[in-house]
């Protein structure tokens, strides 16, 4: 796992992604060569330099990619909101709003909700320029409540 955190994470944050590191490598997270930016109560901001083997036939990102990403941020969020349970995806909604053939996608998630057994999420992927390119909502459920 690419691991690149900006000064407002947390220790703890910090901590718990050098777990997660350890098993990401070898996971598809870990194929996909996305990082971390910053991971923070409630807040997470992940990102991907765009390379060949992320697009799709016809030149553009493939829409697995911006699923992965905006999942795998959604369940970030959700899952350092509660490090003693893991979490799971229960519901994904997906947007495609605009298409980006190159560059960095940049996908922030934050957590909308929170019950005992499950957690709202949305999320955002964005351009280098600021511009949306696609969103998502997700609902997780938390294991071992």
């Amino acid at each position: 796992m690419n691991i690149n955190l900006g000064a407002d994470s947390s220790e703890e944050a910090k901590e718990m992604i050098e777990k997660w590191a350890a098993a990401a490598d070898q996971s598809f997270w870990g194929f996909l060569g996305a990082e971390i930016k910053t991971l923070r109560d409630g807040y997470t901001e992940v990102y991907l330099d765009i390379k060949p083997h992320h697009m799709n036939l016809i030149g553009i990102l493939h829409g697995g990619v911006y699923a992965t990403l905006i999942d795998s941020a959604m369940g970030m969020v959700a899952m350092a909101a509660r490090p003693e349970n893991a979490a799971v995806t229960t519901n994904l909604n997906l947007n495609y709003v605009s298409p980006i053939k190159e560059g960095r996608l940049i996908v922030s998630a934050e957590i909308v909700h929170q019950s005992r057994k499950m957690i709202s999420t949305q999320a955002y992927a964005k351009n280098e320029q600021g511009e949306l390119c696609a969103f998502g909502s997700g609902t997780f459920r938390i294991l071992g409540e």
